[in-house]
């Protein structure tokens, strides 16, 4: 069972006294700090019209203030335990002129900065001063209540003991409320914002879809290969001893070659939507000639002419080029399917870091992905890599579907 004893003992363990080092750590730190973000401010605004003065002390400021938040976050680490979460990293794409820019653009900046020059000091001092007046008003009414027993001061002794032993008791409540309110405002100015803690999870959302998307792309890999290198192969073989056994047993009952003819054909037909099936799931021309041959393959298979351009002078990644395969491929079955066309027109190219497809049809167009699964799987699959989908198909046509997909 608990006493108060041991409430009032809980008081005095070392969290107390690591939050007192705690509050007198931070006043060197604050003044530090203090002394070296006023310098480089001062700096700037006298010399203001040589220009490179204030972008030299603006590139200090960048480099400075991140290890003055280290040092905060350190602080707060070795002497509470409390993690201040990191900031994000931004870009290091571009000149260093943009990226110094970027950063002194950044709201994390300036929230550093605030903590550093106003806020850190604001309340390293008042604890500093709160803590050493209470911690001193405690010692002293000790040392007078010790005094006043040996000098045998009888009842006199009771109000500064008592007072005493209320401090011991306050004081440690004191500097709880202190290095809480400064845990709340280092959490608030030297971690993330909400913003950037969003476009994190944005980030970590990307990523894990960007790895689900390879990871079913590499299955499909997968699966196809296992699909043509065994159960095809199998297949083959056996439709050609069926067709060897309907050759050579020419003197057969006609029941008997009835069976042979007709597992002969079955097994052709298995074989042919075996293959089908291989193509859909990832065609392996695709691997090892690229877009240009595997599309290539899907005009040529399509009911109605289709003219096709390929202009893309660098491979993008496995997972790129599947997707733009598979856009091309339903955009065209969808084409045989509903929009009565005569001809169609593929063209893909690379423009930089873009990978952009356009399928255009002579149909009788109306084409919208809110009435159909078609389009709207299309978009789907552009999607899945970050890629933008726009369908231009008035009634009457033609119809035209724009696709682009990021290479990086």
């Amino acid at each position: 069972m608990t006493t108060p004893w041991d409430r009032i003992r809980g008081h005095w363990s070392s969290p107390t006294w690591l939050r007192t080092v705690h509050v007198t750590a931070g006043v060197p730190i604050a003044l530090i700090s203090m002394a070296l973000i006023l310098v480089l401010v001062a700096l700037s605004v006298v010399v203001a019209w040589t220009v490179v003065v204030p972008l030299v002390a603006l590139l200090i400021l960048t480099r400075i203030v991140p290890l003055l938040t280290w040092l905060q976050r350190c602080r707060f680490a070795a002497f509470l335990g409390q993690d201040i979460p990191p900031l994000p990293r931004l870009p290091r794409d571009g000149s260093p002129l943009r990226r110094l820019l970027l950063q002194a653009r950044s709201g994390s900046l300036w929230r550093q900065i605030a903590y550093h020059l106003a806020v850190g000091p604001l309340i390293g001092a008042a604890g500093f001063l709160g803590g050493a007046v209470a911690w001193s008003a405690c010692l002293v009414a000790a040392i007078i209540t010790v005094q006043l027993l040996l000098a045998g001061g009888g009842s006199t002794t009771a109000l500064p003991a008592a007072g005493a032993l209320a401090l011991f008791v306050v004081v440690p409540w004191l500097l709880r409320g202190i290095t809480a309110l400064d845990t709340l405002a280092a959490r608030a100015l030297l971690g993330p914002s909400v913003k950037d803690e969003l476009a994190r999870r944005v980030e970590t959302l990307r990523e894990s879809r960007a790895e689900v998307v390879e990871a079913a792309d590499a299955e499909r890999r997968r699966i196809e290969r296992d699909l043509h290198d065994g159960t095809q192969q199998r297949l083959v073989s056996l439709a050609l001893n069926l067709g060897m056994a309907r050759t050579a047993f020419t003197d057969l009952p006609e029941p008997a070659r009835h069976v042979i003819v007709r597992s002969h054909e079955e097994a052709k037909q298995a074989l042919k939507e075996l293959r089908d099936v291989v193509q859909g799931l990832h065609p392996a021309v695709l691997n090892d000639q690229g877009l240009d041959a595997a599309l290539s393959g899907v005009t040529a298979r399509a009911p109605f002419p289709v003219r096709l351009s390929v202009d893309v002078p660098e491979r993008t990644s496995p997972v790129v080029e599947a997707v733009a395969f598979f856009v091309v491929s339903e955009a065209l079955t969808n084409v045989a399917k509903h929009a009565r066309a005569s001809e169609a027109e593929v063209t893909v190219r690379r423009d930089g870091d873009v990978l952009r497809l356009v399928v255009r049809d002579d149909g009788q167009g109306g084409a919208d992905s809110a009435k159909g699964s078609g389009l709207r799987g299309l978009a789907q699959r552009a999607g899945s890599v970050d890629g933008t989908l726009r369908i231009d198909s008035p009634s009457g046509g033609p119809t035209t579907i724009e696709v682009e997909l990021p290479c990086t």
